[in-house]
């Protein structure tokens, strides 16, 4: 009767070099439009992920796609002028195959 919940789904194909890194940023980084300055970065480089405001007033970040495209994405937001990074801690992590968008998560 309900075959179709044992059918396995594959995970969508990623081109290959995708990455996906996690971001931790710190400076004048929040009340500034950093999270839909990021936002908007990643649609227009078609990045996947998400950005967070932190209780401590950094932010954090995830971001998935070919590496010269992330790279891309840090001038895109820094345009906006009031943003000021004083610190950015990286590391790789898994890529997540079934994310499809770049979203903002609040904290509260």
């Amino acid at each position: 009767m309900f075959d179709f919940l044992k059918t396995k789904r594959e995970p969508p194909i990623l081109p290959t070099g995708t990455v996906r890194r996690h971001y931790r940023i710190y400076g004048r980084v929040q009340g500034v439009g950093f999270r839909y300055r990021a936002k908007y970065a990643a649609q227009s480089l078609n990045l996947t992920g998400w950005v967070e405001n932190e209780t401590d007033g950094s932010v954090k970040l995830e971001v998935q796609g070919l590496p010269d495209k992330i790279d891309q994405m840090f001038p895109l937001i820094l345009r906006g002028g009031y943003i000021q990074i004083t610190d950015m801690r990286v590391r790789e992590i898994p890529v997540d195959p079934w994310e499809k968008n770049f979203g903002i998560l609040d904290y509260y």
